[in-house]
């Protein structure tokens, strides 16, 4: 695997990086425990492209971008999943006498020795970069529907044969933590941001928003609703008989290695609790500016402004719009140890290292005012606001914007003019 020192030295030469932005940016990834590779693409100084080319040179291989590319599913199937991602390989191409393998580090003996045993041919090796492999990873997930919807029914059935148990016994028991537990799955694995359970007259139905536009997936039977509700209440530590009034909370789920957080909003309807969690993988890192689509004049405006020591920026737009994403790429930027950067949010989305992030709690006193109100005895540089809600709250950061503070926030509006 290459050491740092070696991409440093590779970078360096490439000439893509100036010496005192290179220097910079190793001094950034060690305070804040990030990889170089990581900070140079979150400051726009490379992009992951670019720096895979490198990276293949070095190993003196040929570069392989797998974005847009189609792989069978009987190619896919020649190494599997588990094994694709331990050795972060995957196969793309097949010819007579041998496999095109793409792998994110092309020296590592063993990972070529299992993708040859496994596949019985003859090896190329492809480079291609760490974020570009983990999205080709997600073809894996494409034929998963019929594997977890039979994981589900066959729960149910099980399940059935419980229920005049007492809910709260229901929710515990293993079908029920395994209907949970899979749906989790199959919607991580889908890449959906938000899970809906909808309770109908006749049915409990399940549906995944992805890519932003929601779509129904699974219906499941009514009798299920109950406990599944139950179980979700007892993960996010809510009132299990409380059934009149919204609630709201949160849990963690492990999946593989890694947590995803879930943000769960219970809300009583006219045929039962509805529930929706939103998914925040707690290991993926914030996107780059340039990697959320912002290039040229408008990334230049962006930086710009966010370069001065007080003022406000604000990001403005509807609903599921990228406004929080957009907030945390520029706070990814802005982190430093020369600055406090501190945040007032509802719910703090992503953990991000050195920022001291406050969650509001209405039940205790604490509004975005109240926070914000708080943050300025605190001697901060940069203050993020999750969202300007009320006339106090926009007071409040107007006047941090006008007395030395760097501000940042959201507004719902329809468009930017809107605000």
């Amino acid at each position: 695997m290459i050491l740092p020192d070696q991409l440093r030295d590779l970078i360096s030469k490439s000439g893509f990086v100036v010496a005192a932005e290179l220097d910079a940016a190793i001094k950034t990834a060690g305070q804040l425990g990030k990889t170089l590779s990581d900070v140079l693409i979150y400051r726009g100084l490379i992009n992951e492209e670019a720096l895979g080319t490198l990276i293949a040179q070095y190993y003196n291989v040929p570069p392989i971008n797998l974005r847009n590319k189609t792989i069978p599913v009987e190619i896919l199937n020649l190494i599997p999943e588990e094994a694709a991602t331990t050795f972060r390989m995957i196969p793309f191409e097949v010819t007579d006498d041998e496999v095109h393998l793409a792998m994110e580090d092309p020296s590592d003996l063993e990972a070529r020795e299992f993708a040859k045993r496994k596949t019985g041919k003859k090896l190329k090796i492809f480079c291609a970069a760490s974020e570009n492999l983990t999205q080709a990873f997600g073809q894996y997930k494409k034929n998963i529907k019929d594997v977890y919807t039979k994981i589900i029914q066959e729960n149910l059935e099980k399940s059935k044969t419980a229920k005049d148990q007492d809910v709260t016994k229901l929710a515990q028991d293993l079908p029920v933590i395994r209907i949970l537990d899979t749906l989790l799955e199959y919607a991580a694995a889908e890449g959906a941001s938000d899970i809906h359970f909808e309770s109908t007259e006749t049915d409990f139905l399940v549906r995944f928003r992805i890519d932003g536009i929601l779509q129904d997936t699974l219906t499941l039977t009514k009798s299920i609703h109950p406990a599944i509700v139950a179980r979700i209440k007892i993960l996010a530590q809510l009132k299990i008989d409380e059934h009149r009034v919204p609630q709201d909370g949160r849990f963690k789920f492990k999946l593989k290695e890694e947590y995803i957080a879930l943000r769960v909003s219970i809300l009583p309807a006219f045929h039962g609790e509805n529930i929706v969690l939103r998914i925040l993988p707690e290991s993926q890192r914030p996107l780059s500016l340039e990697e959320l689509g912002v290039v040229g004049h408008n990334l230049e405006l962006i930086k710009a402004n966010i370069d001065k020591p007080h003022g406000m920026v604000l990001v403005t737009g509807p609903t599921g719009s990228g406004k929080t994403t957009t907030l945390y790429s520029i706070l990814t930027l802005l982190n430093t140890t020369e600055v406090n950067i501190c945040t007032i949010e509802d719910p703090v989305e992503y953990g991000i290292k050195r920022v001291n992030q406050t969650q509001v709690n209405p039940a205790a006193g604490l509004t975005f005012a109240a926070g914000l109100r708080a943050l300025l005895r605190h001697d901060p540089n940069i203050i993020m606001v999750g969202e300007i809600r009320d006339g106090e709250t926009a007071n409040m950061a107007i006047q941090s914007a006008l007395t030395g503070h760097l501000v940042l926030s959201t507004l719902h509006t329809n468009d930017a003019a809107g605000a």
